[in-house]
């Protein structure tokens, strides 16, 4: 049985306007919305591409969206930064209006988009309990029945009758999880904001969501940039790009078709990378590989290892303590490991303006054969100057017989190749 019928969904904003704009506007809108029309204003607005400049400040951050979700379904939702996820997202759960198109869903439909959604920061935890329970139509009765489960999910049992402004953003996220997923809504809608809670929470959030769908028949949409999470709890996915949906389908297919789309967008010049923050006074330039004499390498051995070589250009003079890291990730996009050169205690001490060349050598390299993706990160004490959205650079990794015995064997499903000692001590008579 279909839950969630979204037809022609489209949304448009006004850039640098509060609300839709004037007041005309909304009036000309509605008009045309009671007479059956399209938006007036539909043909002014351009898809949210920030890649390239906008001619009006009018842009679609959905356009044309259409999708179903069956009950006890749960659908993961991909897309990078802008992609039209959280606007998705706020129109399915009603906290604002489509600009064209519809939305038919069945059931009580609980959210949890934001640090603090649906929590009034001047009541305690139990009130914001009982209080988010009427909202859903339920009785004080049913809301006590779950009370224990919520607060012992959230782990807030000592801060039951203290506001929720007085909560660390954590806290707040556990609660949160915990009323949306104990009140036994018929579709549970999740955003990315439970990557602000602990690892052990996420988890557990995981674990519930799972029962919720499997055990107890209801339907849950998930926004997560955490493939390996998605990979573990939905059963289907849509892509998001620029306000399109550029791919619908199974799990698997749909992250193959997420992260190639990522890797295809790879410059070797670092620099066209538009998604990143920093104040931009030291910016990641090129990525490359070297062997020890100093020559270019197109893939690495694990044996062997090799040089991840950093291009960086200063901007500025007198840039003093700079700090440089990177991460390793799969080809799902989970960090593996991460460096920085304050691990070390290697000490950038002061840039100028210009080009510099920062190399880490590894050898061996403790990974099996299979291609990674590297992340970076450059700062320092007080400052961030630069960090891009995108991965910096895939590389491949190849097997070069790791333990120099020619008898190891590559398994599938093992990230990490570790080289120690052994030693058998005999103790029996």
């Amino acid at each position: 049985m279909k839950v969630i019928e979204v037809q022609n969904l489209s949304k448009i904003y006004d850039l640098g306007q509060v609300g839709t704009g004037t007041l005309s506007k909304d009036l000309n809108r509605s008009i045309a919305r009671l007479m059956g029309k399209p938006d007036p204003y539909a043909t002014l607005a351009e898809l949210n591409d920030r890649s390239i400049k906008s001619k009006t400040n009018m842009v679609y951050a959905l356009k044309d969206i259409d999708f179903s979700v069956n009950q006890g379904e749960v659908l993961g939702i991909i897309g990078k930064n802008g992609a039209g996820k959280s606007t998705l997202l706020k129109l399915l759960s009603q906290i604002t209006s489509p600009t064209t198109g519809s939305i038919k869903m069945k059931g009580r439909v609980a959210s949890l988009l934001e640090v603090g959604t649906g929590m009034h920061p001047e009541m305690t935890a139990k009130e914001n309990i009982f209080l988010n329970g009427s909202i859903m139509g339920m009785t004080r009765k049913e809301v006590k029945a779950k009370f224990d489960e919520i607060i012992d999910f959230a782990g807030v049992g000592k801060y039951v009758d203290t506001p929720i402004k007085r909560f660390s953003s954590g806290m707040k996220v556990r609660l949160g999880f915990a009323v949306a997923a104990f009140l036994e809504p018929e579709i549970l809608i999740v955003d990315e904001v439970l990557a602000v809670g602990d690892a052990q929470f996420q988890k557990k959030a995981i674990g519930k969501m799972q029962d919720v769908s499997k055990g107890g028949g209801r339907t849950v949409l998930f926004v997560s940039h955490n493939m390996a999470s998605i990979e573990n709890l939905c059963t289907r996915c849509l892509i998001l790009n620029n306000g399109n949906i550029s791919f619908q389908g199974g799990t698997k297919s749909a992250i193959t078709h997420y992260l190639k789309k990522e890797n295809d967008d790879i410059s070797s010049d670092l620099l066209k990378i538009k998604d990143r923050s920093g104040t931009g006074e030291v910016l990641f330039k090129k990525f490359y590989l070297e062997n020890e004499s100093d020559e270019e390498l197109e893939t690495l051995t694990n044996k062997n290892g090799g040089v991840l070589c950093f291009k960086l250009e200063c901007k500025q003079n007198n840039i003093e303590n700079v700090e440089v890291g990177f991460s390793i990730h799969d080809e799902q996009d989970v960090m593996l490991t991460h460096v920085k050169t304050s691990y070390q205690s290697f000490n950038i001490a002061k840039m100028n303006k210009g080009e510099y060349t920062l190399k880490y050598k590894i050898k061996p390299l403790p990974l099996h054969e299979g291609t990674y993706l590297i992340r970076g990160r450059i700062s320092s004490k007080d400052c961030e100057f630069d960090w891009p959205k995108k991965p910096l650079a895939r590389i491949n990794v190849i097997h070069g017989d790791y333990f120099g015995t020619g008898t190891y064997k590559v398994i599938s499903n093992s990230k990490f190749l570790i080289k120690g000692e052994w030693q058998f001590d005999c103790t029996a008579d």
